[in-house]
């Protein structure tokens, strides 16, 4: 139940009520997020979110601000062309990936399937937090925190549903004695590395995530990894390994 202006169920935002043409113009879009939907078996649709209300004027001034008019045109141009992400018009979170209407394109993401990262991203307020994910054709995606109302609530679903997704099938592979990358990071059943540094995972007590960098905790200390979170392709299904992993060796002791 909402107003004419305000959030419905799941993060949506309804359009103004009194716009039958903007209505309109939301079913049709709705209908073609539905069949990009059903065709990639998303299943069922679990949430919407919209764009931010907001005045364009100001979200211009304020980058103008930041490297004046000319340039904050050329930026935010530049940005869109790099990154595939142009005006966004919303998000669908489904119960097997997600569906982004850009530009009046439907890029649909299966969490089975994709790799996201956290990135840092030019947007109309400045440099925001930002997730970057791989659609079915291929391409990148940039759903910048800002682009949507409610990030600290799809930003940290996304990755929970990639790990959700993934987990399973990369602790199949490491049972059968394989090694995982994820960038600057790998592992294997028994061990933990990066660049030159290997751990045994009965060294490792903990791990995290410090200012950018990955962490682990070993004997009594902690070892900083460098600032490598950015270049971590599907940190989410690291961490959830390295729990279970670590959890796992402290069992068998």
């Amino acid at each position: 139940m909402s107003d004419g202006m305000g959030r419905g169920r799941g993060g949506e935002r309804d359009q103004p009520s009194w716009d039958p043409a903007l209505t309109r113009g939301d079913a049709l879009l709705l209908a073609r997020v539905s069949e990009a939907a059903g065709r990639a078996r998303l299943g069922r649709r679990q949430a919407t979110y919209r764009p931010p209300l907001a005045e364009p004027g100001r979200r211009l001034a304020r980058l103008a601000g930041l490297a004046g008019l000319a340039g904050a045109r050329r930026l935010l141009r530049g940005d869109r062309e790099r990154a595939g992400a142009g005006p966004v018009d919303r998000l669908d979170l489904y119960e097997r990936g997600l569906t982004v209407a850009v530009d009046g394109r439907v890029h649909v993401v299966r969490y089975d399937t994709t790799v996201v990262r956290r990135r840092r991203a030019l947007s109309s307020q400045g440099l925001t937090r930002a997730h970057v994910l791989v659609d079915l054709d291929g391409e990148r995606i940039v759903l910048r925190c800002g682009d949507f109302g409610e990030p600290e609530v799809w930003g940290p679903e996304i990755h929970r549903s990639v790990a959700d997704a993934q987990v399973p099938r990369a602790l199949a592979a490491l049972t059968r004695g394989e090694r995982l990358d994820f960038g600057p990071v790998w592992l294997t059943r028994a061990e933990l590395g990066s660049r030159g540094t290997t751990l045994r995972w009965a060294q490792v007590q903990r791990i995290e995530i410090l200012k950018g960098s990955v962490a682990v905790r070993t004997a009594g200390r902690w070892q900083v990894w460098g600032s490598v979170t950015s270049g971590i392709p599907n940190l989410c299904v690291l961490r959830t390994l390295a729990e279970y992993l670590t959890a796992a060796e402290r069992d068998e002791d």
